[in-house]
């Protein structure tokens, strides 16, 4: 059988910016709205998609340093056009922002390659689960505490098993929150909160042992992710039933490594929008396995469900509040999770999912 010509054509490249249904904030940071990166790449008749949730600067960098690097390349050679763009991007630095556009591109690589075969994306990748669970990911800061109750219950009424707040922002109130939290959701599910590193090491370590007597079984970014022995130092005196977790900013391999070498989580976190995409996911998932720590998916519910059900270090999915919200706007064929977990659509090709050009007009940068 002859092989379809996989000849790429230059990336078409968009942003979208989608208001928040209210203000939000987490322990150091408010925002009122989310951008969507798009990166829309064609071969062979048919079309991968790929987006990172990034700045508008992400998508002229796509524009000014990555395109030419990908036109008229092999689509099914994915690592040779990772490589490649990061040789792109060498002088300027392969973190921050040009890793979340090489993210895209990736991620668009991915969905074409899977297209081109005709085969859904995690079966290209090789399943080990047909399913990976997720856990509701909101109750931020900004939130008065009817609705922190509302939202966090009503995921655990849908059947998650885990739900996510956020902490940090004002430590003296976080133990009442917290409390408040684990009334309205009950005894049996599990409780998560994110600090997003607002915390000193000490005060951490206090509120752990607060945070421990409601049964929080997550502590995510306690202090810092930059600061390591922090990290550790909570990890080897928070209470035994908590886990440490951090790693959502990491770009490359090399932060990865550092961050379990130096011990500093019981589960690393990896997000396909940040981290040089699916490959870069996969590439954190390997070094999990070889350090036999698990690894859980960043945000980006629909990005990340096909790799996390092809890698056995992925432990679940963060099902946050703003990316399902902009999933379901700009997506068609965006998953809903069953029991709190997410099923890929296996009679779908590539990643499952087309974007919704019509309405995303009204949030076009």
């Amino acid at each position: 059988m002859k092989r379809p010509d996989a000849t790429l054509r230059a990336p078409r490249v968009s942003a979208f910016k989608v208001p928040t249904d209210a203000p939000e904030s987490d322990g150091t940071l408010e925002w009122t709205s989310t951008t969507l990166v798009l990166v829309e790449l064609e071969a062979g008749g048919r079309q991968g998609v790929g987006y990172s949730y990034a700045d508008m600067a992400t998508g002229v960098l796509i524009c000014d340093m990555l395109a030419d690097v990908i036109e008229g390349r092999d689509a099914m050679d994915i690592p040779g056009a990772w490589w490649a763009m990061a040789a792109a991007v060498r002088n300027l630095g392969r973190r921050g922002v040009a890793a979340m556009a090489i993210s895209a591109v990736d991620n668009a690589l991915w969905d074409l390659k899977a297209k081109l075969l005709d085969v859904p994306l995690v079966k290209l990748l090789g399943p080990v689960r047909d399913a990976v669970p997720v856990y509701g990911s909101g109750g931020f800061t900004s939130y008065d505490e009817p609705r922190l109750r509302r939202q966090l219950a009503d995921w655990v009424e849908r059947g998650f098993a885990m739900v996510k707040m956020k902490v940090g922002r004002a430590p003296r109130d976080d133990p009442a929150r917290v409390r408040a939290a684990r009334e309205a959701i009950g005894g049996n599910a599990q409780l998560f909160v994110d600090a997003n590193g607002a915390y000193a090491r000490k005060e951490a370590l206090r509120l752990a042992d607060a945070f421990a007597e409601c049964g929080v079984a997550w502590f995510e970014e306690p202090v810092s992710s930059d600061d390591l022995a922090g990290l550790r130092l909570l990890r080897d005196r928070a209470p035994a039933c908590m886990d440490i977790a951090a790693g959502e900013y990491g770009y490359d391999a090399a932060y990865f490594r550092r961050m379990l070498e130096a011990g500093a989580v019981d589960v690393l976190q990896a997000d396909v929008t940040r981290c040089g995409g699916i490959t870069g996911y996969l590439g954190a998932a390997a070094l999990c396995d070889a350090f036999n720590v698990p690894l859980s998916a960043h945000c980006a519910p629909a990005l990340h469900m096909h790799p996390a059900c092809a890698t056995k270090a992925s432990r679940h999915i963060e099902y946050f509040h703003d990316h399902v919200r902009i999933e379901r706007l700009l997506f068609e064929g965006v998953p809903e999770p069953v029991d709190g977990r997410l099923h890929p659509d296996l009679s779908r090709p590539g990643a499952g999912f087309a974007f919704k050009h019509a309405d995303a007009k009204q949030y076009a940068l």
